[in-house]
């Protein structure tokens, strides 16, 4: 019998202990090989044209994504090769040579690692169509049916997962060279003792975090810490605080509080909570660095994913504010304006809801006055009548209605930031042109305009008699405003209308802004959302595997407890409060993480990050409780036995 042929029995025999080890490698395959067949799906290149930013952004996001596969991959290894230490040792007890024993280790990984390949690319290529439909959904692109195996998908996963099994194949063999033969037998006796309460650090735990959240919500542009730490260097200053904080909080924190908790004496001796309170204060410290990855990872993840989701999420508020209507351009001729019109007349799929010719003039103004963080000196303005601003609100169903006296005029800055815009209400400016200057009163400021934004500068509306004793002098263009229904599907209408119009005419739709950012948005959030699943499986599984290592560990413990009367619905509910604690930590504090970063830029981009952030954290959080329920469940029939 040869080693190879050992090796192939070991495996079949015992498959159920290599599960774990084998499960991961195939899930790290499919995943990869998945995001693989999306950078080279047909399907998606022609619906967006070839687009090389799609295929840019896959292979940028394959990069992380192979990188952090390995990381898991390895770390998998490692428990498995852990598990199997004291069999190691009884092969070398029994006097086989060591390289016989890493030849057969060589020889069962590599086997493992051929056979999770194939299962991993089967299974691959049917998740990929089914990721292919979510991706052309998200990011507004008609569905297509079509399936195909991409070949350059499957030489790309072969030759990455290849490396990788060939080193943790390599790795397997160095075992029986890396440890003597009493440290192998001795795998599962860890080396525990109790860790010495330390108030001091546990203080600075909650400091070092107290800068790093203080630090991300200041105000970028008027902060004097940013401006002094330099705007390179503080984003650095806020992670390693954070980061360092939250290892602290949980090597030191965490025994203050199991300590103080164990203080209170008649809680403490309350049921079972000596045995999970004993537990946790021995193993909290030793599990603190793996705690710290895993809430930094969530934070990470939950941050990513909230941003790319925030960004779809407002798509249709921020096209809309952009674009308040279907389409608009500046006139440059009749012609053009008549085949426009007669486009939109002929379209079978679109309806005219209304359309206006509106006279806008162009003038500067200085606004040193005005404390603008973005502007300085002399800006051109856009200036609008009363009565057509009347009547483009009255149209886009605006509830306000403008009536200015005198010198008033109302602005509309879509684009208006507190604390950097222009302070407009209550100051005054001087509007010019070659001919004539009027001084006008700021009344009012709206946060969007009536207008769409690329034909048009900042908005002023004036009223009636102003406007029309600047218009004979100042520079004036008419606006062809349209609205049209069905306008978030009007792309033959917009590229027809493209081809008509001219590079002077500043034409806009509402169709080219949101598929536009249907597609960048979409693409963001989709990657986003695989890779954010991808690190919250790997951290699950982390922590699964940790857990699963203190079971067996705890399997003597708990079986004298069952011995001298302890039942097993009570075994099972130290278990779940146990495990609970550990799960809680990471979650508790990667949330926590997630808010103030998600906090401190909806801050900067002055946007209400609040729902879609919400449901991020729910998703997750909801996720992360089914690997709470399957670890619990694990460890309750390891320390019990049952099958």
């Amino acid at each position: 019998m040869t080693l190879f042929s050992i090796a192939r029995k070991n495996i079949r025999k015992n498959f159920m202990n290599y599960f774990l080890y084998f499960a991961s490698m195939i899930f790290s395959i499919v995943i990869y090989f998945t995001f693989v067949s999306l950078k080279y799906d047909t399907t998606i290149q022609s619906a967006s044209d070839g687009s090389p930013k799609i295929s840019s952004a896959f292979s940028g996001a394959s990069v992380v994504l192979m990188i952090f596969v390995a990381i898991f991959i390895w770390y998998s290894n490692s428990f498995f090769t852990r598990k199997r230490k004291k069999e190691v040792g009884l092969y070398s007890l029994l006097g086989v040579r060591k390289k016989q024993i890493g030849r057969m280790l060589f020889y069962e990984n590599f086997l493992m690692g051929i056979l999770a390949l194939i299962i991993g690319i089967v299974l691959g290529s049917a998740l990929s169509q089914f990721f292919v439909m979510i991706l052309m959904k998200a990011m507004g692109y008609e569905l297509l049916n079509q399936f195909s195996i991409s070949l350059s998908a499957v030489t790309n996963t072969v030759i990455v997962f290849m490396i990788i099994t060939l080193i943790t194949s390599f790795q397997g063999y160095r075992l029986i060279y890396r440890f003597k033969l009493i440290e192998l037998f001795r795998a599962d006796q860890e080396h525990e003792r109790e860790p010495k309460v330390s108030w001091i650090t546990a203080l600075i735990s909650l400091i070092l975090i107290g800068i790093g959240y203080w630090l991300a919500l200041q105000n970028l542009l008027q902060s004097k810490a940013w401006a002094t730490l330099g705007y390179m260097m503080t984003p650095l200053v806020i992670l390693l605080t954070v980061i360092l904080g939250t290892y602290f909080l949980f090597s030191t924190l965490t025994v203050v509080m199991l300590k103080l908790s164990r203080a209170r004496k008649k809680s403490y001796w309350k049921g079972m909570n000596i045995i999970g309170t004993s537990q946790l204060l021995y193993r909290i410290k030793g599990n603190a660095r793996t705690l710290t990855i895993i809430a930094v990872l969530s934070a990470t993840t939950l941050t990513a994913v909230g941003t790319a989701y925030s960004f779809y999420y407002n798509n249709r508020s921020n096209t809309e504010l952009a674009n308040p209507n279907s389409m608009m351009f500046i006139v440059t001729d009749d012609g053009s304006v008549k085949k426009v019109e007669d486009l939109i007349a002929n379209s079978a799929d679109h309806k005219l809801r209304y359309h206006q010719s509106v006279p806008v003039l162009e003038m500067n103004a200085d606004i040193s006055g005005l404390e603008s963080v973005f502007y300085e000196g002399e800006i051109a303005f856009t200036i609008l009548s009363e009565h057509d601003f009347n009547q483009l609100a009255d149209a886009q169903s605006r509830d306000e209605k403008l009536s200015l006296q005198g010198n008033e005029v109302v602005v509309l800055d879509p684009s208006y930031m507190e604390g950097m815009s222009p302070e407009y209400v209550g100051k005054s400016i001087t509007l010019t042109d070659k001919q004539q200057q009027q001084q006008v009163t700021f009344k009012a400021m709206h946060k969007y305009n009536v207008l769409n934004q690329r034909a048009v500068y900042i908005t002023i509306v004036v009223s009636d008699e102003i406007f029309d004793k600047l218009q004979p002098k100042a520079i004036t263009n008419t606006l062809e405003v349209y609205s049209i229904t069905g306008q978030d599907k009007a792309k033959t209408l917009t590229a027809d209308m493209n081809k008509i119009l001219p590079d002077e005419a500043k034409f806009s739709s509402f169709y080219d802004t949101y598929s536009k950012g249907m597609e960048a948005f979409g693409l963001m959030m989709f990657m986003g959302g695989f890779l954010g699943l991808v690190f919250l499986a790997a951290t699950g599984s982390i922590i699964y595997f940790k857990q699963l290592t203190e079971a067996s560990a705890d399997k003597g413990r708990y079986l004298i407890l069952h011995k001298i009367g302890v039942n097993k619905g009570e075994i099972r509910k130290t278990v779940a409060k146990q495990v609970g604690f550990i799960f809680a930590l990471p979650l508790i504090a990667g949330i926590a993480h997630c808010a103030v970063a998600l906090s401190a830029l909806s801050n900067l981009m002055h946007t209400n990050l609040a729902i879609p952030v919400v449901i991020c954290m729910g998703v997750y959080t909801c996720i992360y409780l089914i690997y709470y329920a399957l670890t619990v469940n694990a460890y309750y029939r390891i320390v019990t036995n049952v099958k």
